[in-house]
């Protein structure tokens, strides 16, 4: 699933498209998604005009002249298309066209017209119409923690947030109620960077660690927007190019390789915690 950069990254591809555009010519070509589309998407839609294009979490919202936000989320692999166009290659690409081509809609500004497609192979992405005005208690926004990149993200949440938890570290910080959009890859990759061994009860992690994992929290997820994310299977940003931070992963994915940081190590391991796969180094990050 796309994680925080990889949806950051397809909001700033949507972004100059969208915002001031009008929205014209909506087509809806399937009843549902994951959930059903919203009653009357498409009369919802036609017409309105883009306000901006946010993120929260793992979600793209974009307020409308008409009071609503529209609201994405793109499942695995859900991708948004700009022209048709597909720039760069794919590993693995998902199908974007014909039958796994859901809704599209031409956005006007400035005189120009340019479509914009969401295709979605497996459909398992969702959108929706919420009022502007109830984004924040909608049951799909209420109870998120705050935004990594944000200020109130901080070494003292998660002190707070990690009070007598005996669950491990790596678990809690994929909780969405903790801290909003951090997947399973900057998880691993962020524990790598601070030291912390992501076996280590979340309640038994010290105020200084907590200080080093919120700063390799924040740079980590920093350097993989700038590099436009990570293409792992099906993801694709906005304009139909790869992401490349993968090419730095530090551990994910990495079992049975030297550790970076030093290779008199032993290698990589790979462990499930909560059903994912987490990668760490044994001598990097001791309990």
């Amino acid at each position: 699933m796309p994680e925080l950069p990889e949806v950051e990254t397809v909001r700033r591809g949507l972004e100059p498209v969208l915002v001031g555009a009008r929205l014209t010519r909506v087509r809806q070509n399937r009843p549902d998604l994951r959930f059903p589309f919203p009653d009357r998407f498409v009369e919802r839609l036609d017409g309105a005009t883009v306000l901006g294009v946010q993120r929260r979490a793992k979600y793209l919202l974009a307020p409308l002249s008409t009071g609503d936000t529209w609201v994405t989320h793109l499942g695995m692999t859900g991708r948004f298309t700009i022209d048709g166009e597909q720039l760069g290659e794919f590993e693995e690409a998902a199908p974007i066209a014909g039958k796994h081509e859901h809704m599209s809609l031409c956005a006007i500004r400035d005189a120009a017209s340019t479509r914009v497609g969401f295709a979605d192979a497996r459909r398992f992405g969702f959108m929706g119409l919420i009022a502007s005005d109830a984004v924040e208690t909608h049951p799909w926004f209420a109870a998120i923690g705050p935004e990594p990149l944000g200020n109130a993200f901080s070494a003292a949440h998660l002190a707070e947030a990690f009070r007598g938890k005996a669950q491990n570290i790596k678990v809690s910080l994929l909780d969405q109620r903790i801290v909003a959009g951090l997947g399973n890859i900057y998880v691993c990759e962020a524990l790598w960077r601070a030291r912390i061994s992501p076996t280590l009860p979340a309640g038994r992690v010290s105020r200084p660690r907590l200080e080093a994992l919120t700063v390799a929290i924040r740079d980590v997820l920093t350097e993989a927007i700038a590099a436009g994310g990570s293409t792992l299977r099906d993801f694709a940003n906005a304009e139909g190019g790869q992401g490349y931070f993968q090419h730095a992963f530090d551990v994910y994915g990495r079992e049975g390789q030297d550790c970076r940081r030093d290779p008199a190590h032993p290698v990589i391991r790979r462990i499930v915690q909560g059903g994912r796969s987490t990668f760490y180094c044994p001598a990097c990050q001791r309990r």
